[in-house]
């Protein structure tokens, strides 16, 4: 018999969630999932409206005890978006908010898991951002979902003793799966903290925690709020482990809370098709600007525009995957899956190079962040990270613009600390770090990026 996605854990009395001041421990988490699982199956897929609480959490466990696959919605998505994804997967019920309620009903005794389900059905359906068009169904299968959680348990020594500590959304994989299924799978905890606050981050590490997930401008306020707060400091430097991902952490916010904490951040790549690729290992190098080699069972090349296999290290190549961590495909979208797919494995999208040691240092989106300039291939990743360690830099997004002399010239968009740097300094600084065909050649000062919920810059947004 195949072991659980979710072991029942059905007699434990340790706490499984803490959101606020509500919490459950495992033993009541399978009651009320257990319940709720009898109301789901039979369904062929059913919606949750993914708000950061207990019942979210429940409702997706009890889809999963169900062998029915759940839709994740983002409680704070549009009509028009909400009425395609409602359209496109056809749940039976939609779970959550102002819709039916979630019941959480602890006090029983669990009933026993029934057959896990072949490790090709479908658990999660995870709608992508929808940058180029209607937002696209990911489905998950359970085998990816497991394989993946156990081969970053490996790379991150992660055991049931661990708390992961984080405020992510719950309708992505970041918070979703590797949140809050990777510490119920492992018999662990997870303590979220609602809206993202370096208080609440540090009270949780002060109960509890253990391990903390995050995102870049997560990590960016704790750097500067630790800078100022030796006892915030102190308690960041207690974690056994921080981890960041959804977006490039830049190599001076890496500095900062190593300064201030002792702490060097462990970041990983994934996406939501792939789930996770790489990670930097617990006990690995912990180096800025790299995500580490690849998980256990994922294979992983690097290709030239035709599929070709990148010869020599440190080339610029598309990243493309496969292994057990991959979705079955896009639904309804036969198409969609096809245009991803070459020989079995996954076409990314993402540029990367490959290290000497292995460790994978991404350079960017082969449509937003690989730029053509003068016969040049450039990451717009390095010359970010270049100019984030000028003084006069808080904040940076680098896009390629068409030009008639270059094919792309380099625009930097810079949010200034304090008083502005002129275009020309700010040039000349990438020039001398990196090489002169690499500079900015030009440079707009904006009061803020563009950011998505994930804190990811949408560059799409950038023009003019």
């Amino acid at each position: 018999m195949a072991e659980p996605l979710l072991p029942a854990y059905g007699d434990g009395d340790r706490e499984a969630l803490r959101f606020g001041e509500r919490s459950l421990t495992h033993r009541e988490l399978a009651v009320a999932a257990g319940r709720l699982a009898e109301r789901i199956r039979g369904h062929e897929r059913i919606a949750v409206w993914a708000t950061p609480t207990v019942e979210t959490c429940v409702a997706v466990v009890a889809a999963l005890r169900a062998g029915v696959p759940a839709v994740p919605i983002n409680p704070k998505i549009g009509e028009r978006e909400l009425d395609h994804i409602l359209t496109d997967s056809r749940p039976g019920l939609l779970l959550g908010g102002s819709h039916e309620p979630i019941p959480v009903e602890p006090a029983g005794t669990p009933e026993p898991l029934g057959p896990e389900p072949d490790g090709e059905t479908p658990a999660l359906i995870v709608y992508t951002s929808g940058t180029t068009g209607p937002p696209k169904g990911v489905v998950l299968p359970r085998r990816a979902i497991a394989s993946n959680l156990d081969a970053l348990a490996g790379a991150w020594e992660w055991t049931e003793r661990d708390v992961v500590v984080h405020g992510l959304p719950l309708f992505h994989v970041h918070g979703l799966i590797i949140g809050v299924l990777g510490p119920l799978r492992r018999g662990g905890s997870v303590h979220h903290v609602g809206r993202f606050a370096t208080a609440a981050v540090a009270g949780a590490l002060h109960r509890d925690g253990t391990m903390v997930f995050g995102v870049p401008t997560m990590y960016h306020r704790l750097a500067e709020d630790c800078e100022r707060d030796a006892e915030l400091a102190a308690a960041v430097g207690r974690a056994r482990l921080l981890v960041s991902g959804s977006a490039a952490l830049p190599a001076t916010d890496h500095a900062r809370i190593a300064r201030a904490t002792g702490q060097r951040v462990v970041e990983r790549y994934g996406m939501t098709e792939t789930l996770m690729n790489t990670s930097v290992r617990a006990s690995g190098e912990r180096r800025p600007g790299t995500v580490g080699p690849p998980l256990d069972g994922v294979e992983l090349r690097l290709v030239t525009d035709d599929g070709t296999r990148v010869a020599k290290r440190e080339a610029i190549g598309e990243i493309e995957v496969r292994g057990p961590n991959l979705f079955l495909g896009y639904l309804n979208r036969p198409d969609a899956t096809a245009s991803v797919m070459r020989d079995g494995w996954f076409r990314t999208g993402d540029m990367a190079v490959l290290e000497p040691d292995g460790y994978l240092r991404i350079v960017g989106r082969r449509a937003t962040d690989l730029i053509k300039s003068g016969g040049y291939k450039i990451g717009a990743g390095e010359i970010e990270n270049a100019l984030l360690e000028h003084p006069g830099v808080a904040e940076v997004a680098v896009t390629g613009q068409p030009d008639d002399d270059l094919g792309e010239r380099i625009v930097a968009w810079v949010v200034p600390a304090g008083t502005p740097p002129t275009a020309e300094e700010l040039s000349d600084h990438v020039a001398r770090l990196l090489a002169p065909h690499k500079r900015p050649r030009v440079v707009r000062f904006l009061n803020a990026l563009p950011r998505n919920e994930m804190g990811k810059v949408m560059k799409r947004a950038l023009h003019g």
